[in-house]
């Protein structure tokens, strides 16, 4: 137990740490409404001071004159001076309030477009490691609505917590010039309240913690049932999928509930104490103005007082609980931030000069997880413009040994060589400029035909694009979109079919024109009759380049120069079509079974 809370106080530091360095970048601002703050609090504090002075006044003029010689002169006289000092006071202080409240909001929004950016950047340098064992739903959490946390306790909480702290410290200290005895005694109330928002925020921050692992537990599941609608009605589980959605809404509901309650609880039962403490002023001051010790003006400054210092306590105890929310969510958003990145590019990096697509695995180990490999010695050579064909049962390591290609993750021992160069001396990106994919799984990016197909490069004119399209088989159907080439499509709301889709990646791949070629089944979305139309486009594209064509028919394969044929991650046979078939072999029990 004591191990746990060591923990716990060990992440609200680091948490509160991390939060104050988000604001190091526009620490001058900061400083700007601290001060506003401590201005706008003085010239609040000093107004029942005045007040006071007014009602002393006119005490003094009313014990000193009977009733019907005091002209409107005489009262002018007694009070115009404090009142205007009030007037002055005010106005002042609301300035400072409205500098400290613009300056903040200005923060607030810079902090979450910095951290937007930092996430943004961030993601883009994390190994696919990270997105294996992190849901997509969960990421959006994290990007969106705990940014969006982090930024309401700034543009919110920052001020009311500045305003609360120098309210305080200032109604204290004239309390204790009033009367140091009498402020003790509120003092000692005061400090039930602190203690009381203590323990209360203790548990405000377990359950403002679960309140954000739930949603985002309920974003990724909603995430994934939506994405998958159309498979959830084909196989008729819209009942089950509406019981999952079901169960995580009230998981999240009654998280989002607790932390709700602790959250505003605290706020009665402060303001109830605190109560507390202005009836016993009252009761004491009245005692003292009967006593003459004690001037009525002053006792009613002092109430002021009581309340100023005591109200500042409430809100205290209301923006600390606040503030457990935003530091789960800078945890959260750190999490991200401070997750293990893609080893590091080489100190002098690998370019070829003239790249010609030899591949070579020497001895490869790999593993998703550590101390379970997958690959326990891979070793095979593919020359330069040859069409390597990966075979194998579901699950055999055919994806894996391409994400090995493309340094998607690194080999655990061994060495990837291309053109005798290993793979880890080359820039990441130089290496991936090497290679174009047609993955089994279509993507589109939100935008125009023309800039999907231009996505690997983006200076492509429009004539380069047109021929690229043509000869992957889809430019005739796309002069009947609406628009043409400007049609907006994307992979979720389009209006081409799968097997369109799929085309215009394979023109994608064609545009980008790499020295090596993967097709991870490529037509396995095309029907047969568009399949035929382009097998020669395909044959035209992997021509003078080395080519992978990871395949599950096996008839589309038969002229390859070499054919790899994959087992529980090892490569147990290689040769070529017929090779392979002369001898009860692997794949000759592959090819029979289809």
């Amino acid at each position: 137990m004591s191990t746990q809370k060591k923990k716990s106080a060990r992440q609200y530091i680091h948490s509160l740490y991390l939060f104050i360095c988000l604001l190091k970048g526009q620490k001058w601002k900061v400083f700007i409404t601290i001060f506003a703050c401590l201005m706008g609090s003085i010239l609040y504090t000093v107004q029942p001071w005045f007040m006071g002075n007014a009602i002393d006044n006119m005490v003094a003029l009313i014990g000193g004159n009977d009733f019907a010689d005091i002209t409107f002169a005489m009262e002018m006289a007694a009070i115009l001076k404090p009142i205007l000092l009030i007037l002055i006071a005010a106005g002042g202080s609301w300035v400072f309030s409205y500098i400290a409240e613009r300056i903040m909001a200005d923060v607030s929004e810079n902090t979450a477009l910095y951290l937007r950016k930092q996430v943004s950047h961030k993601l883009t340098k994390l190994p696919l490691r990270f997105y294996d064992k992190t849901k997509v739903g969960a990421i959006l959490s994290m990007a969106s609505t705990d940014i969006d946390k982090i930024s309401e306790i700034l543009v919110i909480g920052f001020n009311q917590f500045m305003l609360a702290f120098f309210d305080l410290i200032c109604g204290i200290v004239i309390m204790l010039y009033i009367s140091p005895r009498l402020t003790a005694i509120v003092l000692g109330v005061l400090a039930v309240s602190l203690i009381t928002t203590y323990f209360i925020s203790k548990a405000n921050q377990k359950a403002f913690n679960k309140n954000l692992a739930t949603l985002a537990e309920y974003n990724a599941l909603s995430e994934e049932l939506y994405s998958g609608a159309m498979l959830i009605k084909a196989f008729n589980t819209q009942k089950a999928s509406e019981e999952k959605i079901r169960e995580a809404n009230e998981k999240q509901y009654k998280a989002h509930l607790k932390a709700q309650f602790m959250n505003y609880v605290i706020y009665p039962v402060v303001r109830i104490i605190n109560q507390s403490a202005f009836i016993l002023s009252t009761f004491i001051g009245a005692i003292m103005v009967i006593q003459g010790k004690m001037t009525l003006g002053v006792v009613q400054a002092y109430l002021q007082y009581v309340s100023q210092v005591s109200e500042p306590v409430t809100q205290f105890s209301f923006v600390v609980n606040y503030l457990q929310a935003a530091l789960a969510a800078v945890e959260r958003v750190s999490e991200i931030l401070d997750a293990e990145e893609e080893a590091v590019e080489p100190e002098n990096p690998v370019v070829l000069n003239h790249p010609q697509g030899e591949i070579e695995f020497k001895h490869v180990r790999f593993g998703y997880l550590p101390g379970k490999l997958l690959m326990k010695d891979v070793s095979f050579v593919a020359k330069a413009n040859q069409t390597i064909a990966v075979v194998g049962p579901t699950g055999a390591g055919k994806t894996t040994l391409v994400n090995l290609l493309m340094r998607f993750y690194e080999v655990d021992s061994g060495q990837i060589l291309f053109d005798g160069q290993s793979t880890r001396g080359m820039p990441r990106q130089y290496l991936r400029s090497l290679f174009g994919m047609v993955l089994q799984d279509t993507w589109l990016f939100r935008g125009t035909v023309a800039e999907n197909i231009a996505y690997g490069k983006k200076d492509a004119t429009r004539e380069q694009i047109i021929a690229a399209a043509k000869l992957a088989q889809c430019d005739s159907f796309i002069r009947t979109l609406p628009e043409g080439y400007d049609t907006v499509i994307s992979s979720e709301q389009s209006v081409l079919s799968q097997g369109q889709q799929q085309l215009l990646t394979i023109a994608r791949a064609t545009l980008a024109n790499p020295n090596v070629m993967i097709l991870d089944e490529a037509t396995s979305s095309i029907d047969t009759i568009t399949e035929q139309r382009i097998q020669k486009a395909l044959a035209d594209l992997m021509k003078n380049r080395t080519s992978f064509i990871i395949a599950h028919r096996l008839s589309t394969i038969r002229n390859a120069d070499l054919i790899l044929v994959m087992r529980d991650g090892d490569i147990i046979e290689t040769g070529t079509h017929n090779d392979l078939l002369s001898w009860d072999s692997f794949y000759s029990k592959l090819y029979r079974a289809k």
